[in-house]
């Protein structure tokens, strides 16, 4: 899909795109590392298929490359809820594998290496 194809908060209301819906079928957490399966790319691929064209979106964006909850909502410009929904139901339709973060016990930190990377991808956005 060209850049110039890409879905953006100010041409399709929020709501629109979710069919007024605001709960996720899944929790996922805004860290959360989101991959196209190979059912995505399949259905990615099909001509005519059913998926809209923010699921199009999203199933090329994470094809090859793991991307973030919170990314996926930046390069869509859509709130964050509304990517939530969206990734919550291609997930639920096998269509992306989340990877939620795991928890830290109260004894572990994390490293500073691992939150400079963080802050480096986020002035990249």
């Amino acid at each position: 899909m060209a850049e110039r194809d890409e879905p953006t908060g100010a041409l399709v209301r929020p709501y629109a795109v979710t069919r007024g819906r605001t709960k996720p079928k899944l929790e996922i957490a805004i860290e959360a590392l989101v991959e196209t399966t190979v059912r995505g790319r399949a259905a990615n691929t099909r001509p005519g298929g059913t998926h809209g064209q923010e699921q199009q979106y999203i199933s090329t964006l994470c094809d090859g490359r793991l991307q973030s909850l919170a990314e996926i909502a930046a390069r869509m410009q859509l709130p964050l809820g509304v990517a939530r929904v969206i990734v919550a139901d291609m997930a639920a339709d096998g269509l992306v594998a989340v990877y939620e973060p795991t928890s830290l016990d109260e004894n572990e930190s994390v490293g500073t290496e691992l939150l400079e990377r963080v802050l480096s991808g986020l002035r990249r956005l």
